[in-house]
C-alpha cells in the first residue's frame, strides 16, 4: 500500500471506530492508502508528526489535551487545528458516540449484548444514581470501549455522525481540499513548522 494519508487517534478503540465508519460509508481506507494510527498518548505526537510528515495528516484529540496539539502543530487556536485536519472531541470519542446514538439507542445496543441488566445495576449504585443517563452510559462504557467501539458506530444513524469523526474522515478523502499552514507564520524549526493537511 502506498501511504497517502494518516489519521492519528488516541488508542485502538478510536481506530476501530474510524475504520468502521469508513466501511459503513463505502470507503476502503487501505485501497486509498490511508492508515489509522493509535498514538498511545499525546506525548507521542511530536514523534509521529516527524515520522509521517511527508503524507497528508489528520487526527482526533480530546479537548482536554488541546494545548498539547496546539503546541506540537504550531497552531494558535482550534480553528487553525481544524484547518490542518485535527478535530476535538468534547470529552472523548466514546462520549461523542454515546450522545450521537442516544440513550434509547444505547440501551438497545446493551440489550443486544446482554448487558442491559448490568447497566441497570450500575445505575442504582450510590455513586451513579443521581447522574444524568448520558453520564451513566459514558461511565458504564469506560472499561468496555474496546468492545463497543465498533458496535456503537454500527448502531449510529449516518445522519447523526459526530462532527469530529465525520470531519477527520473527510479530511483524508481523496477528493478533499488540501489545507496547509503557511510555514512563514511559524518559522521555528521542528515539527511545528512543517506543513500539515
Amino acid at each position: 500500500m502506498e501511504l497517502r494519508g494518516i489519521v492519528l487517534v488516541e488508542g485502538t478503540s478510536d481506530r476501530r471506530a474510524v475504520e468502521t465508519l469508513a466501511r459503513r460509508r463505502g470507503r476502503d481506507l487501505s485501497s486509498e492508502g490511508v492508515a489509522v494510527v493509535p498514538m498511545g498518548g499525546y506525548g507521542n505526537l511530536p514523534r509521529l508528526l516527524g515520522q509521517y510528515g511527508d503524507v497528508r495528516l489528520a487526527g482526533l484529540y480530546d479537548v482536554g489535551e488541546e494545548r498539547h496539539f496546539l503546541r506540537a502543530l504550531g497552531c494558535h487556536d482550534r480553528g487553525e487545528l481544524e484547518r490542518v485536519g485535527f478535530y476535538a472531541c468534547t470529552r472523548d470519542l466514546e462520549d461523542e458516540l454515546t450522545r450521537a446514538v442516544g440513550p434509547d439507542g444505547m440501551e438497545r445496543v446493551l440489550a443486544e449484548q446482554g448487558e442491559l441488566h448490568a447497566f441497570r445495576t450500575y445505575q442504582k449504585q450510590p455513586a451513579h444514581r443521581a447522574r444524568p443517563v448520558e453520564e451513566q452510559l459514558h461511565g458504564f462504557m469506560w472499561n468496555r470501549k474496546q468492545r463497543y467501539a465498533v458496535l456503537l458506530v454500527e448502531a449510529l444513524d449516518l445522519e447523526r455522525v459526530p462532527r469530529p469523526l465525520d470531519r477527520v474522515l473527510a479530511h483524508v478523502s481523496l477528493g478533499s481540499t488540501v489545507h496547509q499552514r503557511d510555514a512563514s507564520s511559524n518559522p521555528a524549526p521542528g515539527p511545528a513548522s512543517r506543513r500539515y493537511g
